[in-house]
């Protein structure tokens, strides 16, 4: 009938329109990413050895590698893993920092203002690049341990729309 055909309209309409929180967000960028990716553009990850095998290890590894060659030269960061090594929100500041040093000077920055590195990181990266923040500051300064598959989603939406910047390390 009509009504159910509006009734129906309105509730997609006001679903599209209403605002996602950050974990939504990143359900909605993890089905994305396990979804088969029959004509879907070229894949995140090039390999060029043609005996790399590609298994989640290897990617896993590939982005740690270019997030470290990016960070590198930053006080206070270490990048080691994708939980513990972004606990305090510099390797975050850090990355975002890289591609846009003149968003804010990384130097005044400390590892004890936890909450205003993971804000001041995910506003720069969201308003400078684009990068929706699949993270919560709340809940990135509650953990002592942030969950590795959560900023490791992140960090892929960095790598996605950073890595062919000529600004790029390579690695």
């Amino acid at each position: 009938s009509v009504h159910t055909r509006t009734t129906s309209s309105n509730a997609r309409l006001a679903k599209a329109n209403s605002v996602q929180s950050p974990f939504a967000k990143f359900r909605q960028l993890e089905r994305q990413n396990s979804a088969p990716s029959v004509g879907r553009g070229a894949p995140m990850f090039k390999f060029t050895d043609p005996k790399l095998v590609r298994s989640a290890s290897t990617i896993k590894e590939r982005l740690l590698n270019w997030v470290q060659a990016q960070t590198r030269e930053y006080k206070n960061v270490q990048v080691e893993n994708f939980s513990t090594s972004w606990s305090n929100g510099l390797a975050f500041c850090a990355l975002i920092h890289h591609f846009y040093p003149d968003a804010f000077d990384y130097n005044t920055l400390t590892p004890e203002k936890r909450r205003y590195n993971f804000d001041l990181a995910f506003r720069v990266a969201d308003e400078k690049a684009g990068i929706a923040p699949l993270l919560d500051v709340e809940d990135m300064v509650t953990m002592r341990k942030p969950d590795w598959k959560c900023v490791f989603t992140y960090v892929q939406s960095f790598y996605r729309r950073l890595h062919d910047s000529p600004d790029a390390v390579s690695y």
